[in-house]
């Protein structure tokens, strides 16, 4: 007797054959190959996913993606697809933006979306400037600093992803970078798999716009001893799970040493899981 078999899934089945405009070396391609990876590696056929976009370079990445995309209105991806999953929870929901779009215009629905819980992944490609239109400063570039594309150094403060996600209620944050692909998939993954809201900051060079935080100075090329900045939290021990029955002190513990870790910058930048909230059920 004869009996079918469903194919394996690879990340061959979430390729497109049209052509990609981002620039060369931007680290929208290590996100799109991580994420390719990703759902491919968790045996997701296009079927199942749902990738929803928003406005910028970041929010175009469901046009090579043949799964279920959505490009949305300016700020407002995470209202859309927050009302995907509530329709049809079986569907596996992500949304992707840059920081402009989901900390500066975004940022209400940022915060609003954190409330609920609701079982989804957002991916935030974190560049630190508007790449889409020229190169402005976005919300998480420091003060003063100042990329070739500002006449003037930025004046305005940084909104710390991290922190902000945790406040709000975030129950799943992490951080990638988009060089590292191999690890992002995984940081992916673990995200998809979280039963609540998650939310990966990566960051990801500009390198038309942002000639400050480049590849080199991510790997300490402009450091004496070529010391990399970036590095991994569980090859330190790190611990970020709050377990289901987590007392107060407990919580109180982890949030402290979650806040820690999210403020660290400049010298040594973690990457990996920050916080992981069993005690929250999900919407």
């Amino acid at each position: 007797m004869v009996t079918a078999t469903t194919p394996k899934i690879t990340a061959k089945d979430y390729r497109v054959e049209h052509a990609n405009d981002w620039c060369p070396g931007c680290g929208d391609f290590g996100i799109l190959n991580a994420l390719q990876q990703a759902v491919a590696g968790l045996g997701l056929r296009p079927h199942q996913v749902a990738v929803f976009g928003g406005i910028g370079c970041s929010g175009k990445a469901m046009y090579y993606l043949p799964v279920y995309g959505v490009h949305t209105l300016h700020g407002r991806v995470l209202s859309f697809a927050t009302g995907a999953k509530l329709a049809n929870p079986e569907l596996t929901v992500i949304a992707v933006g840059g920081d402009g779009d989901g900390l500066g215009i975004g940022a209400g629905h940022f915060v609003n979306t954190g409330r609920r819980n609701v079982d989804l992944t957002y991916i935030l490609f974190n560049n630190e400037v508007y790449g889409l239109t020229k190169g402005q400063a976005a919300p998480t570039l420091a003060m003063g600093l100042q990329p070739k594309s500002l006449p003037e150094p930025n004046i305005q403060g940084q909104i710390n992803p991290l922190l902000l996600a945790m406040a709000v209620g975030f129950t799943w944050i992490g951080r990638g970078y988009a060089y590292n692909v191999k690890h992002l998939v995984e940081l992916i993954q673990k995200a998809i798999r979280h039963p609540g809201l998650a939310y990966l900051d990566v960051l990801q060079p500009c390198p038309t716009y942002n000639d400050l935080h480049t590849r080199d100075w991510y790997a300490g090329k402009d450091r004496g001893d070529g010391r990399p900045r970036l590095y991994l939290l569980e090859k330190e021990g790190y611990d970020p799970v709050i377990p289901a029955d987590a007392d107060a002190a407990t919580i109180a513990a982890k949030t402290q040493q979650f806040i820690a870790k999210a403020q660290e910058w400049d010298d040594r930048i973690p990457l990996g899981v920050f916080l992981e909230n069993r005690a929250v059920p999900h919407f």
